[in-house]
């Protein structure tokens, strides 16, 4: 068959969104269906794993039905499965890879196992049909901060990442301790818009070349918050999450460009469910304009997890003959290109 013609079903179930997509070759979306559980989970500040995995037991089989509806594909012109296995909570996880491992066998297709993270590096292919290795990705999200070289669509090279929190996980503990509701990184940055990114110089630990500490950073900010509701003080929340919110990207951006220079990159692609703040994204590009590199970022429905950025990572492992057997399991601790 002509690698353009084939059909990838991808399916991602790495934490609260129920995500299947069909993609057509490499870059060309026929479905993209995401079912959010944010509403549930809002309640309690963030995600619950057990409700979470109970709701992507209900979800699955009509986000993958419609997602082929959309497609206007019948299941049976699917060529092969891509399905996220790590990282991610682990009873959300099975049950994709349980719905992706059951279609392989019934229909006898290729399964792919698919490492949400890179993935999220692959979200720039469906935005830029243009794109191309080599070049230098920011990987931002909740759970991961990272540096990546990619030279080739199934090479890459870890150059840092953080040595404690990631940035969507200090945005989102920052954010509750202000009692902004979740998910809090978009609290965040539209908070941010109001306030003086300059009003007050939180630190930022220094590290290893190519590494982020933010720690130290969101230890800060809660003592600064602590300690001005023990005096009595006044605080100014749009101020306290622009300075904040400034630190973070001004800590991923220097070394981006730094990595960028040092390895004389000219194209940076930014990744990751932290990739949809309005701050980093245009810090970064004007960064990359000044320095004249090409910057790529993906629309704000591929840079929060969805499904088809699983296939299409998929499809570029799919090339290498790289397919996963019946002994496929949930890996909740999944590193970075493991």
């Amino acid at each position: 068959m002509q690698v353009e013609k084939i059909l990838t079903l991808g399916i991602e179930t790495s934490c609260d969104e129920t995500a299947a997509s069909v993609i057509k070759g490499d870059r060309e979306i026929l479905s993209n269906v995401i079912s959010t559980q944010i509403p549930v989970h809002q309640k309690f500040g963030g995600v619950v794993p057990e409700i979470a995995s109970r709701k992507h037991i209900l979800n699955i089989m009509p986000v993958i039905d419609e997602s082929l509806r959309i497609a206007n594909v019948e299941l049976s012109e699917i060529n092969q499965i891509a399905v996220t296995y790590g990282p991610g909570l682990v009873g959300a996880l099975l049950v994709g890879v349980s719905a992706a491992k059951t279609l392989s066998f019934a229909l006898n297709i290729p399964l792919i196992a698919v490492n949400h993270l890179e993935g999220h590096i692959f979200a720039n292919f469906l935005s830029h049909k243009e794109l191309t290795p080599p070049f230098l990705s920011l990987i931002v999200s909740g759970g991961h901060s990272a540096l990546i070289k990619m030279n080739d669509y199934n090479n890459f090279e870890m150059l840092g990442q953080t040595r404690d929190d990631a940035a969507g996980e200090a945005f989102d503990k920052i954010a509750r301790v202000m009692g902004l509701k979740y998910p809090g990184g978009p609290e965040i940055d539209k908070l941010a818009k109001n306030g003086n990114p300059d009003a007050i110089e939180f630190p930022i630990a220094k590290v290893d070349e190519f590494d982020f500490s933010l720690s130290g950073l969101k230890s800060a900010v809660l003592n600064y918050l602590n300690t001005a509701k023990m005096k009595n003080d006044s605080i100014n929340n749009a101020d306290v999450a622009a300075s904040f919110q400034k630190a973070v990207i001004n800590a991923l951006v220097e070394k981006t460009i730094h990595a960028a220079k040092k390895f004389k990159f000219e194209k940076i692609v930014l990744a990751g469910g932290v990739a949809a703040n309005s701050a980093l994204e245009s810090t970064l590009r004007n960064k990359c304009e000044k320095y004249g590199l090409k910057f790529y970022y993906p629309t704000k429905i591929l840079c929060t997890d969805n499904a088809a950025m699983i296939a299409c990572r998929g499809y570029y492992q799919s090339l290498e003959k790289n397919f996963a057997d019946d002994r496929l399991n949930a890996v909740p601790g999944l590193g970075l290109l493991t």
